[in-house]
């Protein structure tokens, strides 16, 4: 089976995703990176929150920011993995969002405009996700 080509839209649209989830790992890469003395400078409910993240949140961090960087690659190098691929990375950043909202309640913790930023990283990422099936429907995916 041969690959139709994609619309014009579709390689910028994918490379502006790329870029999107490459700010998601240096985000995530500073994440990991705070120090007991960043921390420290932070005011106190959020020095608790940011020294007592479980390992299970950075883990679906991680799954998140990664798994939307490899479906962006899939996507431009036309490859039917993207839609697994952007399905996990969603699961990973809902589960994220429930430590954010639900167990440390972020919104208390930093005002309602800590909800602006996830809900973006939701839509994208369920944007990407219908690219995907879109593109395997349309036959720009093998």
């Amino acid at each position: 089976m041969s690959v139709k080509t994609p619309k014009n839209w579709f390689k910028p649209a994918v490379w502006a995703a790329l870029v999107w989830n490459l700010l998601g790992v240096i985000a995530f890469a500073m994440h990991m990176m705070m120090t007991p003395e960043v921390i420290g400078k932070l005011p106190l409910d959020q020095q608790a929150a940011y020294s007592n993240v479980p390992i299970w949140s950075t883990i679906a961090f991680a799954i998140a920011v990664f798994g939307s960087t490899f479906g962006c690659l899939f996507l431009l190098a036309k490859n039917a993995l993207a839609t697994p691929t952007f399905a996990l990375s969603l699961g990973a950043i809902l589960i994220q969002q429930y430590y954010n909202f639900v167990v440390i309640n972020s919104i208390e913790l930093l005002g309602a405009s800590a909800v602006f930023m996830p809900i973006f990283v939701i839509i994208i990422a369920i944007a990407l996700l219908c690219l995907s099936i879109k593109g395997k429907q349309q036959g720009w995916l093998q």
